[in-house]
C-alpha cells in the first residue's frame, strides 16, 4: 500500500470488543462477592445490568468503578481480535473510542496503548455523564464524536444504539455479540470476518 493510499478509518469501542470487561465483573468480581448470586453471563440482557441483577444502579456502577481500579489494567485482550489485527491490522487506521467515567479515561488509553499500539494510534474518549452537570456538553456521545470526526468508515460497538447512530452517518456499523443486544452476527469471528469484507 502506497503512502498516499487512503486505509479505511476502523473505529472500536473498548469495553466489551476489545476485551471482556462485563464478563470478567461478573465472573471474577461480582460474583466471589455474592454468592447468592445465581446469574451467569448469558442472563445478562440488558446493560447497564442492574435491573438483571436486581440491584441499584449506583451499586453497580460503584463496583464496576472499583473493579476498574484494581483490575482493569489485568483485563487480556480479546484473543479472537488481537489475532485479527495481527493479520489484518495494516488494512486500516484504527481509532478507539471509550465512553468511561472520566478519572479512568487514562487507564483504559494505557490499556488499549499496551495492547493494540501498534495498530491502534488513536484513542478518544466521551466521558460517562452519570448525571454530573459539570461534565461538558460537547461530544457527550459517541454519535457526537463519530459526527466532528468526519471521516471514520467502520464503526464496531456492542450497543446498538451507538451502531445505529454510526449509520446514520453514512459508515458501516457492526454490533459486536453480547448477552444484551441482538447483534446479526453468531459470534465475534463472524463480526470480524465481516469487518475484513469490508476493507
Amino acid at each position: 500500500m502506497s503512502r498516499t493510499e487512503r486505509r479505511p478509518v476502523v473505529i472500536w469501542d473498548v469495553d466489551d470488543v476489545l476485551n471482556e470487561l462485563m464478563r470478567e465483573w461478573l465472573q471474577e468480581w461480582w460474583c466471589p462477592r455474592h454468592p447468592e448470586c445465581a446469574h451467569r453471563y448469558a442472563d445478562i440482557a440488558a446493560n447497564p445490568p442492574h435491573t438483571v441483577l436486581g440491584i441499584a444502579e449506583s451499586t453497580y456502577l460503584s463496583s464496576l468503578d472499583e473493579f476498574r481500579e484494581e483490575r482493569f489494567h489485568t483485563l487480556a485482550p480479546r484473543r479472537e481480535v488481537l489475532e485479527w489485527f495481527s493479520e489484518h491490522g495494516h488494512r486500516g487506521h484504527h481509532v478507539a473510542l471509550s465512553a468511561p467515567p472520566e478519572s479512568f479515561a487514562h487507564v483504559s488509553a494505557a490499556w488499549v496503548i499496551r495492547h493494540f499500539g501498534r495498530w491502534i494510534r488513536t484513542f478518544a474518549f466521551v466521558p460517562a455523564r452519570r448525571g454530573r452537570p459539570d461534565v461538558s456538553d460537547a461530544h457527550i456521545a459517541k454519535g457526537d464524536y463519530l459526527e466532528w470526526l468526519g471521516h471514520g468508515d467502520v464503526f464496531l460497538d456492542d450497543r446498538e444504539g451507538n451502531v445505529e447512530r454510526a449509520r446514520a452517518l453514512g459508515m458501516k456499523g457492526i454490533v459486536v455479540p453480547q448477552p444484551w443486544n441482538a447483534s446479526s452476527y453468531s459470534s465475534m469471528h463472524a463480526a470480524l470476518t465481516a469487518l475484513t469484507a469490508s476493507l
